[in-house]
């Protein structure tokens, strides 16, 4: 077995690699293998067979609570710990106790505080937008803070209680209208936490050539939470990314110093000299803003919350979560889980109905993060393909002129011949 590693801050990637995964509940059991398959075949292929991946399962969610009568055994833990990197299906959450979400426990457990989800529109993809080939964005959703961190007390209890005292009496707040009934949650969001989500963000701009930055955010309400992260995104590009960068504070001191047309000029003498443009926009603006000029966003920072409105709005715009891949990532340990974005879809687990394109977009993804790329572009070639030709899964084919339905198992298939 061969184990990614880091070397300073280098992921290091064996030829013959070891990639744990979580089949997932309900569909996941049908659309894990299929992927899989898709995978290996691209990757023989690719490099013709000097590369190849060697999958070891590892228990979440129902599978391990039938086999262990754990929802996330400590061996899945420490599997993903000691491989780096990893892939996941969906997931069912306890209901009425247990772990409050495994994947949020994942993600957490393993600091990943980048989850990354790109999104972009496949030729033969029915759309309810008119220009859905203008969507090509890559979301940087923080992942370990604000209301996800999980603070909170359900009203009428003591601790609801004991906290409403504490802010009543020792910090004076007297905006609580119904306080007797009211639960109470914490959002905290540091500035490292900002910061090393939106220094991801501008890395990666700089590394796949993308034009801007957006830090999305709701700072005109929540001025020290939501306003903190985006200031403190603006620092991190002013600060350290100086030369590669050319911010909206800049360009607004410009305008206030110099004129307007000063402002534009530099503007411009930055977009020629190839600069990212980091700007922002408020979170209810922005989601507008992505329906009637989506060209004008590339990669988006965000905080947790914003982070999920945004990416299934995003989803949504170019055929739905079924194409939506995902990924958690640490840049600086280099661990890594790619997931299928969607739930469990009990109603339609077992049926071989199910698309399988959101696991097997986060392959791509994963085959990317591990320099992959010949393979990675197999695979999205053959799906570009498949599409083209009508060729898809029922929740896609009965959208497409003439479209042709194919089961889970049978677009799997097709796939590995268009490779």
């Amino acid at each position: 077995m061969s184990k990614v590693y880091m070397q300073g801050e280098r992921l290091m990637v064996p030829d013959r690699v070891t990639i744990p995964f979580i089949e997932g509940d309900g569909v996941g059991a049908e659309i894990t293998p299929v992927c899989q398959k898709i995978v290996n075949r691209a990757v023989q292929i690719a490099y013709g067979g000097q590369r190849s991946i060697e999958w070891k399962e590892v228990l979440a969610g129902g599978k391990a609570f039938r086999q262990t009568g754990e929802w996330l055994p400590e061996a899945t833990m420490e599997a993903f710990r000691e491989y780096l990197v990893g892939i996941k299906g969906p997931l069912t959450t306890p209901v009425g106790g247990g772990i409050r979400s495994l994947n949020v426990a994942l993600r957490q457990t393993l600091d990943l505080y980048v989850c990354l989800r790109p999104v972009r529109w496949f030729k033969g993809v029915v759309s309810p937008v008119k220009e859905p080939q203008k969507v090509n964005m890559h979301i940087f959703r923080e992942n370990t803070e604000d209301i996800y961190a999980g603070i909170e007390w359900e009203q009428g209890t003591p601790e609801a209680e004991k906290f409403y005292a504490f802010l009543r009496d020792e910090m004076g707040v007297t905006k609580v209208r119904f306080p007797e009934t009211s639960s109470f949650g914490v959002k905290p969001v540091s500035i490292d936490g900002s910061k090393r989500l939106v220094r991801s963000a501008i890395r990666y701009a700089l590394q796949h050539g993308l034009p801007s930055v957006t830090l999305v955010h709701k700072g005109n309400i929540m001025k020290y939470t939501e306003g903190g992260f985006k200031r403190w995104g603006y620092e991190v590009a002013e600060q350290e990314f100086a030369r590669q960068t050319f911010t909206m504070n800049q360009y607004d001191q410009l305008k206030k110093d110099l004129g307007e047309e000063s402002a534009h000029a530099a503007m411009a003498e930055a977009v020629n000299a190839g600069k990212i443009i980091v700007k922002d926009c408020i979170c209810d603006a922005f989601l507008q803003n992505t329906l009637l000029m989506p060209e004008d966003y590339s990669v988006i920072a965000t905080l947790n919350l914003n982070g999920d409105y945004v990416s299934d709005q995003l989803a949504a715009m170019v055929g739905g979560i079924g194409i939506a891949p995902g990924a958690n990532i640490n840049y600086q340990t280099g661990h890594a889980i790619f997931e299928a974005t969607h739930g469990t879809a009990p109603n339609i687990a077992g049926k071989n109905i199910v698309n399988p394109c959101s696991l097997l977009l986060s392959s791509v993804m994963m085959l990317e993060y591990l320099g992959w790329q010949e393979a990675a572009d197999l695979i999205v070639n053959a799906l570009e393909t498949a599409f083209g030709k009508g060729e898809a899964t029922l929740d896609l084919a009965r959208f497409m002129p003439d479209g042709t339905a194919l089961g889970t198992v049978e677009f799997g298939d097709r796939l590995v011949e268009l490779l």
